[in-house]
């Protein structure tokens, strides 16, 4: 007869569930909580940079702070939410806003089809490839103020635009001023905007399988339908998330507007960045400013909500905690 031994009590016995160490001691409260006492540092530099300015901001915009005022902000009269309501009754904010949604929408809605098109275009091997590819990032590498005051140049009355289109017989209109001045920012933005979307669809393409491509060649596949079913589910997850960040940066472009427009902006081009702008250190009216601040974040918050969505880790695990 056997006698059946008890599995060691050691130091190399399996480690036990309920949370204990290979040694069978359990975890104290401070080891369980380790990574986020990792994380404090980042935590306080966050708080820094980011609580602190929005706190202060969401103070100032409860004060009636202005030139007046400014020397002693603290002792500023409160207010409460007035600022806000004048802020939708009594300035530009509505319309603003209606124009920042339009000129962003529209502007992306025109770069993704551009850089995808442009990252098909270059993905197989020709001649010059490089050379096409470097020409291609040149709108996106170059700083916004010499994008802004180059077009700003060129569309002035007497400038390089208006005089190719008096030799061909066509009146011009007035670029920087007027209903044409909305359509001059939305052709501005995408000449500087679409190479980013040509950056993250060529990024999508590359990690297309070269086995995909031989058996949809030996299938037969003809070249829109290899576009539809091969390529175009690899493209989907980085074009959806260049979308939503090119839709931040079109709301959050002030450089661009205030270059070719300057300060105050014409009516037909007042985006929430330079109306905020000019209510602040133009009007010097900083309460309001900080209310007008605080309701564009709620707004550059929404599309933010889906990219955090989009972005967001995988955990590998399913509903129920389960593996």
């Amino acid at each position: 007869m056997t006698v059946r031994k008890n599995a060691p009590q050691g130091r190399n016995a399996a480690p036990s569930s309920g949370g204990t160490t290979p040694a069978g001691r359990r975890r104290t409260v401070s080891e369980r909580n380790r990574p986020l006492w990792l994380l404090t540092p980042g935590a306080l530099l966050i708080g820094l940079i980011i609580a602190v300015p929005l706190a202060l901001g969401v103070y100032i915009s409860m004060l009636q702070l202005d030139q007046y005022t400014i020397r002693k902000w603290v002792s500023a009269p409160f207010i409460g939410l007035k600022n806000f309501v004048e802020a939708f009754t009594g300035t530009d904010l509505v319309h603003a806003f209606f124009n920042s949604v339009s000129f962003s929408v529209i502007a992306t809605l025109i770069t993704v089809p551009i850089g995808v098109y442009a990252a098909l275009a270059t993905q197989n091997r020709f001649g010059g490839r490089s050379l096409v590819r470097s020409l291609f990032l040149v709108p996106y590498v170059l700083p916004s103020f010499v994008v802004g005051t180059f077009w700003r140049t060129m569309l002035q009355p007497d400038g390089i635009v208006n005089k190719f289109l008096s030799g061909l017989g066509i009146a011009p209109p007035q670029w920087l001023y007027g209903p044409a001045s909305y359509w001059v920012l939305i052709a501005v933005e995408v000449w500087a905007a679409w190479p980013f979307i040509y950056l993250m669809a060529l990024a999508g393409l590359q990690s297309v399988d070269q086995e995909v491509h031989e058996a949809a060649a030996i299938d037969g596949a003809l070249w829109w339908t290899k576009l539809r079913y091969v390529i175009f589910p690899y493209l989907k997850g980085p074009v959806a998330l260049a979308f939503l960040i090119a839709t931040l940066h079109h709301l959050n472009n002030f450089t661009l507007a205030f270059l070719l427009f300057g300060v105050p902006a014409p009516t037909d081009v007042q985006l929430l960045p330079t109306l905020v702008y000019s209510m602040s250190f133009t009007s010097l009216r900083f309460g309001m400013g900080a209310a007008m601040a605080l309701l564009s974040l709620v707004l550059i918050a929404l599309p933010l909500f889906f990219y955090l969505r989009a972005v967001r880790l995988d955990t590998g695990t399913e509903k129920g905690g389960k593996r």
